[in-house]
């Protein structure tokens, strides 16, 4: 199976609250791309990259809210070709297994993902973030077809 992204992205960004300020300075320093793709996030990092931005960015709800959990969905759906999502290594947080949700469905969907900084960075100096490419997707119908016993 594969899937075909266009030239212009659908880029989901999330970063839980001490790492909003990485995400805001990630995404000024990458406006020049940002701004030719389709924008979506999860509640108040919406509102901050909107602002800062002064660019569209489609806001889901608050990610304890139910936000990454609306991003998974996404995600597939085939809604999303990159997740970045700059999360917090050293601080628990009350909705842990919805961010490990997230993460697993980017990696079952095949998605770019990045968590830091460096990462972002090596993704959007591809040749193909204003490319469109072909994703390799597994083919999940064995599973999908299964009978539990």
């Amino acid at each position: 199976m594969i899937r075909t992204v266009g030239a212009s992205k659908n880029i989901a960004l999330v970063a839980h609250d001490n790492k909003k300020d990485d995400i805001l300075q990630w995404a000024l320093s990458n406006r020049h791309i940002l701004k030719n793709h389709t924008l979506l996030a999860t509640g108040t990092t919406g509102k901050l990259l909107e602002k800062a931005l002064e660019l569209p960015v489609r806001k889901l709800l608050s990610g304890p809210l139910g936000g990454d959990q609306q991003i998974g969905s996404l995600i597939a759906e085939g809604k999303v070709d990159i997740l970045i999502f700059f999360w917090d290594p050293m601080q628990s947080q009350p909705h842990d297994p919805d961010v490990k949700a997230l993460l697993r469905l980017g990696v079952v969907w095949n998605i770019p993902m990045a968590c830091d900084t460096a990462t972002a960075n090596l993704i959007f100096s591809s040749p193909l973030i204003n490319e469109e490419y072909t994703v390799k997707l597994t083919d999940y119908e064995d599973y999908k077809n299964r009978i539990i016993k």
